[in-house]
């Protein structure tokens, strides 16, 4: 497992480097144990310590966790805990490997968006009609072709807020989201409008 951590407005120590990593490994290892490699960022604002870490499996699957604490270590340890509690509810598809060799083989027909953060003006004065927004960042989105599982588990493994992927079902692009009350949300804009689904068909659907 290769870690690199690095360190955003404080000093990165090898004591604090060596804990970090150890506290990842020793969580992936538990639940998965395979070949990945990962990327800590510890960062300081305002007094307080933020670790946030991303683990890219083999399979191409992103883990991601934060943590925030009084201290480097404390962060780490909240980081370390999230990053399990995700991983241990998706344990057994995680440690499958027809199931992560099926879902790779997917990923290849998956394409890039182009991704723009465009600026959102706190000013009084009224927007002119028909101007286009000022856009401040470019990058690029890759989407994926995924099941409903697939994109939900993926989803809720990361730090994301939303995923766009393409439903391997029937080819149409979906969105999964994170919703206040904790679920996540699932929009299928190729499902008709007038489907009598109930919840427990969409379960079985999404599971």
């Amino acid at each position: 497992m290769s870690m690199q951590v690095t360190g955003k407005n404080v000093e990165v120590g090898d004591a604090y480097q060596t804990y970090v990593t150890d506290k990842i490994r020793t969580v992936v290892h538990k639940y998965i144990d395979r070949d990945m490699n990962g990327h800590v960022r510890l960062e300081k604002e305002r007094g307080l310590f933020k670790t946030s870490c991303a683990v890219r499996l083999a399979s191409g699957l992103l883990l991601e966790a934060h943590g925030e604490g009084p201290d480097a270590y404390a962060s780490a340890d909240a980081a370390a805990h999230r990053l399990e509690t995700r991983v241990r509810r998706y344990k057994s598809r995680l440690k499958s490997h027809s199931a992560a060799a099926t879902a790779s083989e997917r990923r290849k027909g998956s394409f890039d968006a182009r991704d723009y953060v465009v600026s959102v003006e706190d000013q009084d004065k009224p927007e002119q009609d028909g101007a286009n927004p000022l856009i401040i960042a470019e990058g690029e989105r890759n989407i994926g072709e995924l099941t409903v599982s697939e994109a939900v588990m993926q989803l809720d493994l990361s730090e994301a807020s939303f995923m766009i992927f393409r439903n391997a079902a029937h080819g149409g692009l979906n969105v999964v989201y994170r919703r206040n009350d904790g679920h996540i949300g699932w929009v299928d804009a190729e499902a008709p409008v007038a489907s009598k689904m109930n919840g427990s068909a969409a379960s079985k659907i999404a599971g």
